[in-house]
């Protein structure tokens, strides 16, 4: 039943994308940060393509529909748009098997495509909003889920994500949770309405139990820096500090002994069996980014055993479990710049608009979301560096987003008065530099 039901519902949706392609914009975000469809458990919602459908659905809408658009000249996007090219050179020097590196490449390749799209359509605020919401949503669902299961179990069991997703594994699913917190956050600051503030409250907190009941001890690490950071950045650090102790605390101390245990071999790495294999994979990629600098070893290239032979006979092939070092032996040196050139970038754009826009009138909602991107981007980069997440679109969607709203903050401020600006503290030279 809950599959019909999906599958009637995005079937009613899609003739709304060729009119609306920012419809196929929200949709694809759902399909693909949730993945609904793997939570059907079977029938045909589970069978269908439904990205490859609602990517070319919203790509023929934007040709045929006259709904705003505009595509934004940026560093993140221009990033972006070389990223594309050169993994496709990259891909074509790969030493996997052709049908592996065909299916990553295709997948990668269309996920960051798309963000383009989803550049090209975020032209208000009303758009980032809702681009906003349905990523809260998605992550909150699990968070949610995910902390009620810790609770009623006594976090005996580990928290997993949909089959066959890229959220699927405990450590994955831990780390997009706390991705995902600080768009739960800014939704609670911007909300006028009580029961959406409680709400949002109620999520973050069953999403910390989630992210505790995970075992990731990757996710604690990362937890430990959000939570840093977090406190940074919130207004009133008193008592957001003595939220964020109690919160840690009580979650912690709720968890059995045996988590207890997991948690201390953090440690003690060098007795740990997984501790030792992931140091092995980041020598192999690094191996391989060496003696390949410019085109690395294609996608796959750790996962494939007579990949790993030639350059560390007798390693384990398998997943690089490191955002940075999968880069690096997939795609070599330059690729690997320019990847980590799209999150500075983003980065730039976060302090530009937390800079300019303070204490502005009709601006507050954008260096709330501004600093809550901080936050997530501190998120993926800790937790990132212990996990395969180097293409996982929602963290990238959220530097589109960001970089939506420094456009805004820039039209903004340049259609005011020289006395305003003067009033608010900005200056008018560096505006005109930052345009």
């Amino acid at each position: 039943m809950r599959s019909i039901a999906l599958f009637l519902e995005i079937l009613v949706l899609l003739p709304i994308v060729l009119l609306r392609p920012f419809v196929g914009v929200i949709l694809w975000s759902w399909i693909s940060f949730m993945n609904p469809h793997r939570l059907a458990f079977g029938g045909i919602a589970l069978e269908m393509p439904w990205a490859s459908i609602i990517f070319f659905a919203t790509i023929f809408g934007c040709v045929l529909a006259r709904e705003p658009k505009r595509f934004p000249v940026n560093a993140v996007t221009v990033q972006i748009g070389l990223f594309l090219v050169l993994i496709c050179i990259t891909s074509l020097f790969a030493l996997a098997p052709w049908e592996n590196v065909e299916a990553k490449w295709e997948l990668t390749f269309k996920a960051f495509l798309f963000l383009l799209v989803t550049a090209a359509l975020l032209t208000s605020r009303e758009r980032i909003h809702a681009l906003i919401w349905i990523m809260a949503l998605s992550m909150a669902y699990f968070g949610i889920k995910g902390g009620g299961f810790t609770l009623a179990g006594g976090g005996s069991e580990l928290v997993y994500g949909p089959e066959s997703s890229m959220i699927r594994d405990n450590n994955h699913l831990a780390t997009a949770m706390l991705v995902g917190m600080p768009m739960m956050n800014y939704l609670r600051l911007e909300s006028r309405h009580a029961i959406i503030r409680y709400g949002f409250l109620a999520a973050m907190v069953l999403t910390l139990f989630a992210v505790v009941g995970s075992y990731s001890r990757g996710a604690i690490l990362t937890l430990a820096a959000v939570a840093g950071f977090f406190w940074l950045k919130s207004s009133n650090k008193l008592i957001s500090g003595m939220f964020v102790v109690l919160a840690l605390v009580v979650s912690i101390n709720f968890m059995p002994e045996r988590w207890t245990d997991r948690m201390n071999t953090i440690q003690d790495y060098q007795s740990d069996g997984s501790a030792v294999a992931r140091l092995q994979v980041w020598h192999v990629a690094w191996l391989i980014a060496v003696a390949r600098p410019l085109v690395g070893g294609g996608f796959f290239a750790t996962y494939s055993r007579p990949v790993v032979n030639q350059f560390l006979p007798g390693a384990d092939s398998r997943a690089v479990h490191s955002i940075w070092f999968e880069v690096l032996a997939e795609h070599g040196f330059p690729t690997f710049f320019v990847w980590v050139g799209i999150s500075i970038a983003g980065a730039v754009y976060a302090r530009r608009v937390i800079k300019q826009a303070t204490g502005v009138p009709g601006l507050e909602w954008c260096v709330n979301l501004a600093k809550m991107a901080q936050v997530s981007m501190i998120a993926y980069t800790v937790g990132g560096s212990f996990l395969s997440l180097s293409y996982w679109d929602y963290y990238f969607t959220i530097l589109i987003a960001v970089t939506a709203v420094y456009q805004h903050v820039t039209a903004t401020l340049g259609q005011s008065a020289p006395e305003q600006h003067r009033a608010f503290g900005a200056v008018p030279a560096r505006l005109a530099l930052s345009r």
